[in-house]
């Protein structure tokens, strides 16, 4: 069987299981640079082979969570594919702890006054307001948003799960005009090409603001959501409630923007 072939009956594994459209893509990537080394029996997975593969990936500087991505890949290939009943004996590499980027209120605000176009600017205002990631911003559609209760349905997001989560009442006229004429499957945030607009242009919107803004921080369009979970927090949100708002299956998760709230902080002043 060759790569082609391989790839195909991965991909269609994938999609039998519900996989989501960015996990097929990042798995048939993976295993295609995996399936390059095909000099050894396909049917039986070689460890010190795959061994010697994930650490030629760590010599060229990939980053731990790409590595584990590629070793996720490889045990799919083998366990649901090939229906291989023995044990990969490999560690997942340690994921670097790093925090997230938080953006200040008077940074968010600052994002958001300088962008001129309304619709982007209310793309990226929803997104803050709701703790959206990118993609569930520009799959949004007019049926999802309840302007009476100011809630989100964010459907089938990360983990295929469903959730509720909450917008600003300042938005609500602006997303008002911007629905308007639309039926309940369009997009809100639509292209001026017809359909969604694209993850790219989005990112590239904040991107754009963030430098018109002089926000010097090394942030991205998922920062907007990291913001809004630590000022909610700082708030006095329950964080089981932001848990919740997220859509994190842990709290162990949500916890981390506990490490970033300046609640702790606001008392404690350098001894120099």
């Amino acid at each position: 069987m060759n790569k082609d072939e391989l790839l195909y009956k991965v991909r269609n594994e994938l999609l039998l299981r519900n996989y989501s459209v960015k996990t097929v893509k990042n798995y048939l990537a993976c295993l295609g640079d995996y399936f390059g080394l095909l000099h050894f029996d396909v049917n039986v997975p070689d460890v010190d082979q795959i061994k010697r593969y994930l650490l030629r990936k760590q010599e060229l500087g990939y980053a731990p969570q790409t590595i584990n991505l590629h070793l996720n890949a490889i045990k799919f290939f083998y366990y649901q594919v090939i229906g291989w009943n023995g044990k990969i004996n490999i560690r997942f590499q340690k994921k670097t702890k790093k925090l997230p980027v938080i953006l200040s209120r008077d940074e968010i605000r600052r994002i958001i006054d300088v962008i001129t176009n309304k619709k982007h600017r209310l793309l990226i205002s929803i997104a803050y307001s709701a703790g959206l990631r990118i993609s569930e911003v520009v799959n949004l559609k007019v049926k999802d948003v309840s302007l009476s209760e100011l809630r989100l349905h964010i459907k089938e997001a990360k983990g295929k799960k469903d959730r509720i989560t909450v917008i600003s009442d300042k938005l609500s006229n602006d997303l008002r005009v911007q629905m308007a004429g639309k039926a309940v499957d369009d997009y809100v945030f639509d292209s001026q090409r017809g359909g969604k607009l694209t993850t790219r242009t989005a990112a590239r919107i904040f991107e754009n603001a963030l430098i018109k803004a002089g926000v010097m921080k090394k942030a991205t369009f998922h920062s907007l959501r990291h913001s809004f979970a630590t000022h909610l927090l700082e708030n006095g949100t329950d964080v089981r409630y932001v848990q919740s708002l997220l859509g994190h299956a842990s709290i162990r998760t949500t916890q981390i923007y506990t490490q970033v709230t300046n609640l702790g902080l606001r008392g404690v002043k350098s001894p120099l």
